[in-house]
Parts: structure tokens; C-alpha cells; sequence
């Protein structure tokens, strides 16, 4: 069953993978946070810092939920910032209902190259297996962006993953698609410039007997929206079901719940998102016993070949080819130092990403694709002190993505470069402004250690928002 065909396969992935230096749309991590080493967790209450006992600068944070299996299933986050209380508070509710236990890295982030990454693993993993009741022979892995890259990449080497969850990116680069292992959800926001990437991904595990199955929410490049990502929990639960072969009731509340989803894009006319839907749940439920599938083969029937989804389709597939032309156009420009055009163009497409459409949620990817764009070229000429190169696409990333704390970092090292004490303490407060958090990144950036700069009152900025 061909699934996703609205999605163009021909795509320009610029996911921010984990050779990237920073993450763009979720905070860095918090500082200093608690180290705690006593084997006596609390119940239901965040620990942010657990130190691994053989090496205790690796560190992790841990949420036992309130009711719990012995041995209980447990998921691994990867966030891009190494913030690993961030998934943990955003998903703790979800943890809480069906009994997993959250363990986020506080050292896995963008800038580390594969070989960090699997040390990392190594430390979090020996020490949650010696000091945690849980199901290890039914892991969990789950990241965002570039952590959504680690999270593959560890899976494609470690037997006792069963599960991956992708946020807003795909598999490693290079990483072809295969009869996996273990099963894929993969989650994108709609506006996230990273959808085509993930979706594509999806359309090739059609062709494998991977199992797998792909989340599209309403929002741009960021960690899923808890209704979405219980679709997620609910999906490895239900493999689990599956490899078990003991049906329960989180069958019934599955097909309860997508059921009402479905509906829900029937009714609001969303006719591509509704059959989806009846797609995904196709797959979640394939080869689980007692599930009664027959609902949604039908209703993906009815969806399919009605006038309304043909049109809808029709439309996408217009809109990703615009889309790829955009790109292609913007590629060539990037080399021709047009403020004028930038101007127009980021000005335009910011007005145009207002519309609550499939037109607006385009344009917002476009305004992502180049915040990644002016971010990469950026950072490369920084790292080469090209200077004046820098300043120019530094400034087209802060005209792009003005509410992003890395654009204003990066103006700051540049007007630190220039001895300008002033404008880089300004640029630094609108980093903190815009998310910034990592103090021991700004106390070692060398451009501000001779410069007149209060840190004490940037840091307090930190601390007091």
C-alpha cells in the first residue's frame, strides 16, 4: 500500500545533523544542575543530574514515573543542546500514564562527532542497567534534530535498541534504508524544513519490512507536541504487543484515540492529514492479534479516491515543487551578496508564513531552510576568520531568524573581533534574550577575554529572565 505519495521524493536535506556546532529553536542547556548519585530515586520527580559512576562527567537526568512494570520500559532522549531535563518535563505526563522510565543525556549535542556519541551511550547505558528495574531488552531511543541522528545511529549498533524515535530529521547520512531491527516513528512539524527529509525516509521503509510509521504535527522545527508524541509512546508499546503476542487493553485505546483524530481531520476537512492517519494506524496495527483493522481500510479507501483528497494532493505536490524551486534559487543567490534581494525575500516570506495553510506552512520552511542556510555559512566563516564575510551572513541570519540566541551570539563574537565592548555586551544580553543559557561556552569564547564585558550581569540575565 503506497503510503505518503503526496510528498515529492526529490529533496534538499539540510537537517541540522550532529556535526553541526549548535541547534537553532530549542534552549541550551541549564546550568549547573544538581549532581545527585544516591541509587534512592525519588518517585515522580525530576532529577536533573544523575553522574555515572565511573566517570561522573558524564551525566544524565531521570524521571521515574508514579506507576511503573517491573521491569519497566525505559526511552533514552538525545536532545540537540545536551538539555536532557527538556524531554523529560515536556513528556513526563506520558511517562506517568504508561509507565516509562525518561532518561535524557546532559552530554549528547550537536558538535559531537559519532564516536563521542557511542561513549555517551556507553556510560548512560552501564549505569542505568545497574541501577534501574528495566525491560532492556526492549530500548528505547528518542531525539530531535540532530539528536534524532544520534538516536538512529546508536540503533544501527546496539542489538538491545528495539525502538527509534525521530523528531524533525531522519537516519545518519549514508544510512541506507533496510530491514531494520527495530521499528522507526518519525515525527515533523509541518513547517519544519526538515518534513520533506523525514517523510521521504518513511516513503523508502515502505520498501523494506522495517516497521515504521511517520507523525506530522502543527508546528515548525521543534520537540513534538505531547499529543503527538503519545501516538509515538503508544506505537513501541504497541510493537511490544506485537513481538509479545499478548493483545490488551492499549489496543483498544489506540484505535479509540486514532479513531477520534481521524474524525476530528474529517470534520475540519483535512483530508490528507485524515487519511494519514488511516494509514499509520494500518501499520501500528499490522499483525497484532485482535486488532480490527477493517475501520480504517475503509475509511482509507473512502479517503483515497474522494475528489476532495485528489484535489488537496494535487495542490502539495504543486507546493513541494515550488518549494524545490525556491531552494534551488536561493542556492544560486547565496553566493552573490545581494543585501537588497535578502531584504525583500526573507521580508516577503515573512509575511506570507502568517497564513494558517498549506501556503503558510511552506513559507515556513523556507524561512528555516535559510536560517539553517546563513546559520552553516556562518559559522564556517567565523571558524576561518573571514570576517567580513561573516558579518554579512550573520546579519542575514539574525534578519532571518531574529528570536534565534545563536544569531546574536555569533554577532557578538564578530563585534568582539572588532573591540567593541558595547555592541558585543548588547548582542550577548539578546542572545540570553533569545534562549541562551550555556555560561561556560560564553567564559570560553577567547574574542571575550580581553574585552570590558559585565558578565556578572549577563549571567543574572541567565538565571532571572
Amino acid at each position: 500500500m503506497p503510503t505518503y505519495t503526496w510528498i515529492l521524493l526529490v529533496t534538499l536535506s539540510m537537517a541540522c545533523d550532529n556535526s553541526s556546532s549548535s541547534e537553532k529553536t530549542q534552549p541550551p542547556p541549564r546550568l549547573n544542575p544538581p549532581i545527585t548519585t544516591n541509587d534512592s530515586f525519588p518517585i515522580g520527580k525530576i532529577i536533573p543530574a544523575v553522574a555515572c559512576q565511573d566517570d561522573a562527567s558524564f551525566s544524565y537526568a531521570l524521571y521515574i514515573p508514579q506507576k511503573k512494570e517491573d521491569p519497566a520500559p525505559l526511552i533514552y532522549f538525545f536532545d540537540p543542546h545536551a538539555d536532557g531535563p527538556l524531554p523529560l518535563n515536556k513528556y513526563r505526563a506520558l511517562a506517568d500514564k504508561y509507565g516509562f522510565i525518561l532518561v535524557g543525556s546532559n552530554n549528547s549535542k550537536n558538535g559531537n562527532d559519532y564516536q563521542k556519541a557511542d561513549l555517551i551511550w556507553h556510560h548512560i547505558f552501564t549505569d542505568t542497567k545497574k541501577r534501574l528495574p528495566v525491560d532492556f531488552q526492549n530500548l528505547v531511543v528518542c531525539g530531535f534534530s540532530g539528536g534524532a541522528k544520534v538516536a538512529g545511529f546508536l540503533a544501527l549498533n546496539h542489538p538491545e535498541i528495539k525502538s527509534v524515535i525521530a523528531n524533525s530529521a531522519a537516519m545518519p547520512e549514508n544510512a541506507s534504508t533496510a530491514d531494520f531491527p527495530f521499528s522507526f516513528t518519525g515525527l515533523a512539524g509541518e513547517g519544519d524544513m526538515n518534513m520533506t527529509d523525514v517523510v521521504t525516509f518513511c516513503q523508502l521503509l515502505d520498501k523494506t519490512k522495517t516497521l515504521h510509521r511517520m507523525i506530522l504535527f502543527d508546528g515548525k522545527h521543534e520537540w513534538a507536541p505531547q499529543s503527538d508524541m503519545r501516538i509515538a509512546f503508544l506505537s513501541v508499546l504497541l510493537d511490544r504487543v506485537r513481538q509479545n503476542n499478548k493483545p490488551g487493553l492499549l489496543i483498544s485505546e489506540y484505535i479509540s484515540l486514532s479513531k477520534k483524530r481521524l474524525t476530528e481531520f474529517l470534520d475540519s476537512h483535512q483530508w490528507m492529514q485524515a487519511d494519514n492517519e488511516s494509514i499509520r494506524s494500518l501499520q501500528i496495527l499490522k499483525d497484532i492479534p485482535s486488532a480490527d483493522t477493517a475501520w480504517f481500510t475503509q475509511k482509507h479507501r473512502e479517503i483515497s479516491n474522494s475528489e476532495s483528497f485528489k484535489k488537496e494532493e494535487k495542490s502539495y505536490l504543486e507546493l513541494f515543487s515550488q518549494e524545490q524551486s525556491f531552494k534551488s534559487i536561493y542556492q544560486q543567490q547565496f553566493q552573490k551578496g545581494d543585501l537588497q534581494y535578502w531584504q525583500q525575500t526573507i521580508g516577503d516570506l515573512r509575511e506570507k508564513s502568517k497564513s494558517h495553510s498549506m501556503e503558510g506552512a511552506m513559507y515556513n520552511r523556507l524561512l528555516a531552510f535559510l536560517s539553517l542556510a546563513f546559520y552553516s555559512i556562518s559559522n564556517q566563516l567565523i571558524n576561518s576568520n573571514q570576517n567580513p564575510g561573516a558579518e554579512y551572513y550573520s546579519g542575514l541570519y539574525k534578519l532571518a531568524d531574529p528570536s534565534n540566541s545563536e544569531a546574536w551570539y555569533f554577532s557578538a563574537i564578530l563585534n568582539a573581533r572588532n573591540n567593541n565592548s558595547d555592541a558585543t555586551e548588547s548582542d550577548l544580553l539578546k542572545a540570553v534574550e533569545t534562549g541562551f543559557r550555556d555560561s561556560n561556552r560564553m567564559m570560553q569564547q577567547p574574542e571575550f577575554l580581553s574585552l570590558h564585558i559585565d558578565f556578572n550581569k549577563i549571567e543574572n540575565r541567565m538565571h532571572n529572565p
